[in-house]
This record gives structure tokens, C-alpha cells and sequence, in this order.
């Protein structure tokens, strides 16, 4: 009987003879990292394919007679652009960011500069013209409802006034 924790023997039946890494020459260093290497293994334990074909030449999906590509490869030319780190792109047109933010402080002032964002931006290409739509948007809205507040300010007191004024069809003076 063998004690739980001792190394059983190497070779046991049913199993690949294993490569022992254990340094043989005794003027090695002991300290050395050791060097491994990989089983051999044969590609003949692989089920063969009975219809005859390389099971990894073609795609199963792919019609008969067309150009076999892997799935992942981008050297299609309708694949999406690969952007890796550190590409530059485009910068941000900076009026398109100033028309945002002051559309919400100074609406007119954001429908400038959303204005003048989008003739540069269509002049030199840069980002940020869905940040000038957005100011010129929301600075548009915001001077409407201004305008609507003081038209009312100035109209419904003078509406209430024009009704308090007159009692049963005669005016008050």
C-alpha cells in the first residue's frame, strides 16, 4: 500500500510516456529555471473525416464555388475600419462646444456659435456638428419660450386689467 502524498510511477498503463525535466548533470545549477517540453502527441488520434475533406479547409456555411475567407479576417473590403491605439482622428470644432453650453445660459449666443460651428466644421471636416445641432436646437427652443414668457408678461396683465376694469358693461373711471 502507497502513502497518499508519494509520487506514484510515471508511466502507468493507458497514459503517454512523460519527459522528466530533472536536471542529469550534476554541475547545473540547481537554481536554474528547468526547461520543459511538450508530449508528443500524433494527429492520427483525430477522428478522420469519412467524407474525404479536410474538415478545416472550408467553411460548412460557405456556397459551393465561392471564395473560402476566414471569419474574423478583415481583408474584406466592406469590413468596418480597425482603429488601433493612438490614431488620430478628427478634433472637436471648439464653437460647437461653446454653442452648447451657452445655449443653455445665453440662448442667442449658442445659436451663433451653433451657426458658425457648422460652417467650419463643413469647411475644415472636424467633429461636432450633433454638439452645434444640439446648441442651435435647445438655444432656438429656450428663445421661444423667452419670448413667449415676456409676450405673456406684458399681454395677460393688460388682459386683466381690461376685465377688472369694466363692471356689467360699464367702465369705471
Amino acid at each position: 500500500m502507497s502513502h497518499p502524498y508519494t509520487p506514484q510511477d510515471p508511466q502507468q498503463p493507458g497514459q503517454p510516456p512523460h519527459q522528466q525535466s530533472q536536471p542529469t548533470d550534476p554541475q547545473q545549477d540547481p537554481y536554474a529555471q528547468p526547461t520543459y517540453t511538450q508530449p508528443q502527441s500524433s494527429h492520427d488520434s483525430y477522428p478522420q473525416n469519412s467524407y474525404g475533406q479536410d474538415p478545416y479547409s472550408q467553411s460548412p456555411y460557405s456556397q459551393p464555388g465561392s471564395q473560402s475567407q476566414a471569419p474574423y479576417s478583415s481583408s474584406s473590403s466592406d469590413a468596418p475600419q480597425q482603429y488601433s491605439y493612438g490614431q488620430q482622428t478628427a478634433p472637436t470644432n471648439v464653437l460647437a462646444i461653446v454653442a452648447l453650453v451657452s445655449a443653455f445660459f445665453i440662448p442667442v449666443a449658442g445659436i451663433v456659435c451653433g451657426h458658425l460651428a457648422l460652417g467650419q466644421i463643413k469647411r475644415t471636416g472636424e467633429n461636432g456638428r450633433g454638439l452645434a445641432l444640439a446648441g442651435l436646437i435647445i438655444g432656438y427652443v429656450l428663445t421661444a419660450l423667452i419670448v413667449l414668457m415676456i409676450v405673456l408678461a406684458v399681454v395677460l396683465p393688460l388682459f386683466i386689467l381690461g376685465t377688472v376694469g369694466t363692471v356689467n358693461g360699464i367702465q369705471v373711471d
